[in-house]
């Protein structure tokens, strides 16, 4: 073992540091160097394992005094210390938790699996109009839900019969192995396969509920949408999932909320951004243009001589904030000229002497002129 680096400058701390600054560095490097962090890495590989030995010995009070005190040669055979190195999980169990939770989004639990567990969350979504999610609204979902067997009162047996008590498990819900490992014997926690971790085994099931201790059932929620949710956002209705189990209690119903698209309105964060369109004459000389918000058309004047692309702020005319639906975002408004598309003789004469008394220059003959050459040569 003489070519193996000090455990203290493996995990990078002092002979002094405390057991939360050696977890603390422990937890550090192997959320760094785990294997499934670096599928295929062999140098990642090696450098977990030996971080894992390293606090293995540095995190066992005993172990740590014999290191302390013969170094390496304390775990090698007939050396001054206690003799072959076996790699006790000991506490690991714990520290993996929190790296597999940080890792891949799980949860640790620290209590045994026969203990009182939470129920499991459910979830499901609603689709609502642009103006529900703005101002808020009321849903009702039907689901189907467990509820606890009136026959036998979840506990899963058949009345006049009770659970037993798992020999396998002998109650607790967990059974341990050790089986031989890279750093000696290692010691294993699983949940009992005979009794599913639940510490009791049922012989005689429930006929109504087939053991499981609960009967589905379809029932009708009421969903308080609130004003301002955005699309994709999701509401929590405490104690409408799954049951919980040995006294747990129920887990929540997650209801994800799909915002239908606007045919005119677009949602930023709390403000409102849409059109409105304006004549050729109100742009020119001003006056009132009529624009759509949630609360209903209002009347907005411009000034003359209003360009197209020109952005006109509605204050509180947006989306109420979830904290305080009294306070609300502001609606933009982008004001577009409308060129006409179809215009008649009259008209077009109307605008080809507006365009010279612009220019100062003679445009095509009028429509009416036009029409009087036509009659003069048909008529010769």
């Amino acid at each position: 073992m003489a070519d193996k680096r000090d455990y203290y400058e493996v995990l990078g701390i002092s002979k002094s540091a405390s057991d939360d600054e050696i977890k603390k560095a422990y937890r550090k490097l192997a959320k760094q160097y785990h294997p499934d962090a670096n599928p295929g890495d062999k140098t990642a590989e090696a450098k977990f394992k030996e971080a894992s030995e390293a606090y293995a010995v540095l995190s066992d009070p005993e172990k740590k005094r014999q290191y302390d005190q013969f170094g390496h040669a304390a775990f090698e055979q007939g050396g001054g210390g206690a003799g072959g190195f076996d790699f006790n999980m000991g506490d690991m169990g714990d520290i993996f938790g929190d790296i597999f939770g940080d890792i891949f989004g799980g949860g640790r639990r620290s209590r045994a699996s026969n203990g009182p567990m939470n129920g499991a969350n459910l979830r499901t979504a609603i689709r609502i109009t642009f103006e529900e999610a703005v101002f808020g609204c009321e849903k009702e979902l039907e689901l189907s839900l467990k509820d606890e067997c009136e026959t036998c009162h979840g506990s899963g047996a058949k009345p006049g019969s009770s659970p037993e008590t798992c020999h396998k498990c002998n109650g607790k819900g967990q059974v341990t192995f050790t089986q031989q490992s890279l750093f000696g014997m290692v010691r294993n926690v699983q949940t009992c396969p005979d009794c599913r971790g639940t510490g009791k085994i049922i012989k005689e099931k429930c006929p109504d509920c087939y053991g499981s201790g609960y009967i589905s059932r379809k029932k009708k929620i009421q969903v308080s949408v609130p004003a301002g949710i955005d699309n994709g956002q999701s509401i929590r209705i405490r104690g409408k999932g799954e049951p919980g189990t040995n006294g747990g209690e129920r887990g929540d119903l997650l209801v994800e909320v799909n915002v239908s698209r606007h045919p005119i309105f677009q949602r930023q964060d709390y403000d409102i951004y849409s059109t409105a369109p304006m004549t050729f004459t109100q742009a020119a000389l001003g006056g009132d243009v009529r624009i759509s918000t949630v609360d209903g058309d209002v009347l907005y004047e411009v000034k003359p001589g209003t360009q197209t692309d020109t952005k006109v702020r509605l204050r509180g005319k947006g989306v109420p904030t979830l904290r305080n639906k009294d306070v609300r975002g502001d609606h933009y408004v982008t004001l577009v000229v409308q060129v006409p598309t179809k215009l008649n003789n009259e008209q077009k004469d109307l605008l080809k002497k507006y365009e010279e008394s612009i220019t100062g220059k003679k445009t095509e003959e009028t429509s009416e002129d036009s029409k009087e050459k036509k009659k003069k040569f048909f008529g010769k």
